[in-house]
C-alpha cells in the first residue's frame, strides 16, 4: 500500500479504532478518515494497513524498546515482568497516562534497569514500617513458611526498611483489601458493585484516579472484598490476559497445572477468556 505525502503507513492491531488512533498519534478521526476514504472504521481487521495523518512517529529512545499494551497491563505488572521500576517506566513515557493505558498503545519499556534480585515464582517486595512475615504473608495470600524458604539468609525478626525480600507468588497492582479485575465490555461500577457484593462508593475509594464514565476495555480496576470473595482463602484471584494458558501462568507463579487445576475445578484450561478470574494456590 502506498500512503500519501503527508501520512505514514499503520498496521492495525488488536484494540485499534479510529479513535484510539487518532489520540495516540495527536489527530483526528476525521483526518484518519479523509487519508483512507476506502476503509469502513467499524471494520478493521487485524493486520489490515492504513494511513495515518501526520510525521512517521519516532521510536523510542536508546536504551528502551517498543511495546504494545495488552489486556491488564499495568506500570507496575510491565515492571515486574522487564525487570525494571514504575518511575523509570514512567520517564520514558513523559506523555502517557498510567491509569489510561490503551489495548493496542505503543509504549517505550526500558531494558534491564534492576537486577533481578528474585527467583522465579517470586517477586521483588521492599519492606516497609511495620512490614512482619507475618502480615506480609497475609498481605499476598501466602505463608510465613513460604516467604522463609524463598529468604533462607534473611532474619525475619530483624527487618530493615529498604531491605528486599522475595514474596512467593504473583504480585498484585492493588492494595491489600482489594483485587484486581480487568474491565471488560459493558462493565460499569453499578453492575461491578453488584456482581462482587460492594457498593459504588468503596470501588471509587479505591479508583480514586478512574473516571467511571470513562471505563476502558481492558483497563484495570481495584476491587474491594468486602462481600463475596473471588477465591477461597490460600489462594490469590488472577486476571487472565493475552497468551495466558495454565501451563504459562503455573510456571510464573511456581506451581504446577495440576495445582491450578484443583483450585478452578470449574474452569476449561481450553477456553480461558480475557478478563476471567482464576485463582492462585499459595506456594
Amino acid at each position: 500500500m502506498q500512503c500519501p505525502a503527508g501520512t505514514f503507513e499503520y498496521t492495525i492491531r488488536a484494540g485499534d479504532t479510529f479513535f484510539s488512533l487518532a489520540q495516540r498519534f495527536n489527530t483526528t478521526v476525521e483526518a484518519i478518515q479523509r487519508a483512507n476514504p476506502g476503509v469502513n472504521p467499524d471494520r478493521l481487521q487485524i493486520g489490515q494497513v492504513i494511513c495515518i495523518p501526520g510525521d512517521t512517529p519516532t521510536h523510542c529512545p536508546p536504551g528502551t524498546f517498543e511495546y504494545t499494551v495488552r489486556a491488564g497491563d499495568t506500570f507496575f505488572s510491565l515492571a515486574q515482568r522487564f525487570n525494571t521500576t514504575v518511575g523509570a517506566i514512567q520517564r520514558a513515557n513523559p506523555g502517557v497516562d498510567p491509569d489510561r493505558l490503551q489495548i493496542g498503545q505503543i509504549i517505550c519499556i526500558p531494558r534491564d534497569t534492576v537486577p533481578t534480585p528474585c527467583p522465579p515464582g517470586t517477586f521483588a517486595y521492599t519492606i516497609r514500617a511495620g512490614d512482619t512475615f507475618f502480615t506480609l504473608a497475609r498481605r499476598f495470600g501466602t505463608t510465613v513458611d513460604a516467604i522463609q524458604r524463598a529468604n533462607p539468609d534473611v532474619d525475619p525478626d530483624r527487618l530493615q526498611i529498604g531491605q528486599i525480600i522475595c514474596i512467593p507468588g504473583v504480585p498484585s497492582p492493588c492494595p491489600p483489601g482489594t483485587f484486581a479485575y480487568t474491565v471488560r465490555a459493558g462493565d460499569t461500577f453499578f453492575t461491578l458493585a453488584r456482581r462482587f457484593g460492594t457498593t459504588v462508593d468503596a470501588i471509587q475509594r479505591a479508583n480514586p484516579n478512574v473516571d467511571p464514565d470513562r471505563l476502558q476495555i481492558g483497563q484495570t480496576l481495584c476491587i474491594p472484598m468486602t462481600g463475596e470473595q473471588p477465591c477461597p482463602s490460600g489462594t490469590t484471584p488472577y486476571i487472565i490476559r493475552a497468551g495466558d494458558t495454565f501451563f504459562s501462568i503455573a510456571r510464573r507463579a511456581g506451581i504446577t497445572v495440576d495445582d491450578l487445576i484443583r483450585a478452578n475445578p470449574n474452569v476449561d484450561p481450553d477456553r480461558l477468556q480475557i478478563g476471567q478470574i482464576i485463582c492462585i494456590p499459595s506456594m
